[in-house]
């Protein structure tokens, strides 16, 4: 089996660390024994040519809008001369070229506005989708037939994927990583990028207090304690108390630092070690259940279904022999 192509389609006025993204997450993922698991490479439309960036600078790129043909995904970053796709709702002829080049079933990803990008071609209409909130109210404008979710830093919707701006392209891209390949293999190439390996797509894009004041240690020091005893019960009320803050102040503190309810951060949390420890142990589903605090295999498989649409036994077996 081949590596997974990945083609990103650069246009002109495109944000550099946007591009930058899948190159340094999906070209850097490797698997257990050291092995690339994606083959990135960069195409533009209307053949090989400069293309310019929204800096001081342009790139050569080598491919032409034919290797959209190879990609079993494609990539759309970010790009600030979106003309009739930012204001009008349609596509450029370019653009349009170089989506006939993209075969049946290719998974298409959108960075930031890159959103408008796939929209134009029709890739959105009657989806779920996101973009940066800065564009949200005119991308719902320009693209009424999209069911726009303005909030969420990306959505998942199988073969289509957006993402909202800048460091939500690192989340999606790790997202893809994990989907395709593991949370062994995206949590080494987070580690290695250091950033964080996993924030959930739902997760609101503007956290008010991401950053404590220099005087205010907030909930970090609770939710440190919480991920090393994820096999026991966490109640708020215990989690209030380490952070010294009554229940009350404790749940809007948290909400405003992370972007979630403390509920579902921890579930969160508890499902991503079970992943774990399903790739890269032989414990039981019912030991991984109590590991993880779900209590049972039951519930477990329960949380699984739900957020993975898949059993225990079913991620083990996909994943087991890329962790």
């Amino acid at each position: 089996m081949g590596l997974h192509r990945v083609v990103v389609l650069v246009l002109d006025g495109f944000i550099p660390f946007e591009l930058g993204i899948p190159h340094r997450i999906l070209g850097r993922a490797r698997d257990a024994a050291g092995r690339p698991v994606y083959e990135v490479v960069t195409a533009t439309t209307g053949g090989p040519r400069r293309v310019r960036s929204d800096a001081d600078f342009a790139v050569d790129v080598e491919h032409g809008p034919e290797a959209l043909a190879t990609a079993d995904t494609v990539v759309v970053p970010s790009s600030y001369e979106g003309g009739p796709m930012f204001d009008e709702g349609r596509t450029t002829p370019e653009v349009a070229a170089a989506f006939a080049h993209v075969r049946p079933g290719t998974r298409l990803v959108s960075i930031c506005i890159g959103a408008f990008v796939l929209a134009a071609t029709g890739a959105l209409d009657g989806r779920p989708a996101t973009t940066h909130w800065v564009d949200a109210e005119r991308f719902a404008r320009v693209y009424p037939r999209v069911r726009l979710r303005p909030d969420v830093l990306y959505v998942d919707d199988g073969d289509v994927l957006t993402s909202a701006g800048v460091a939500a392209g690192i989340d999606l891209c790790l997202h893809l990583v994990r989907r395709d390949f593991g949370a062994a293999v995206a949590d080494d190439i987070a580690r290695r990028t250091v950033v964080p390996p996993h924030r959930d797509g739902s997760q609101a894009q503007f956290v008010r207090r991401a950053v404590p004041e220099p005087t205010d240690t907030g909930t970090a020091a609770a939710r440190a304690w919480a991920l090393e005893h994820l096999d026991r019960p966490l109640p708020l009320a215990e989690l209030a108390r380490r952070s010294a803050m009554s229940v009350r102040t404790f749940t809007r503190r948290f909400r405003e630092e992370t972007g979630e309810s403390p509920g579902r951060w921890i579930t969160r949390q508890r499902l991503e070690e079970a992943r774990r420890l399903l790739e890269g142990s032989d414990l039981s589903v019912e030991q991984v259940a109590a590991r993880c605090g779900f209590g049972s295999a039951q519930s477990l498989r329960a949380h699984m279904q739900e957020v993975l649409a898949v059993t225990p036994t079913a991620y083990r077996r996909t994943f087991r022999q890329a962790s």
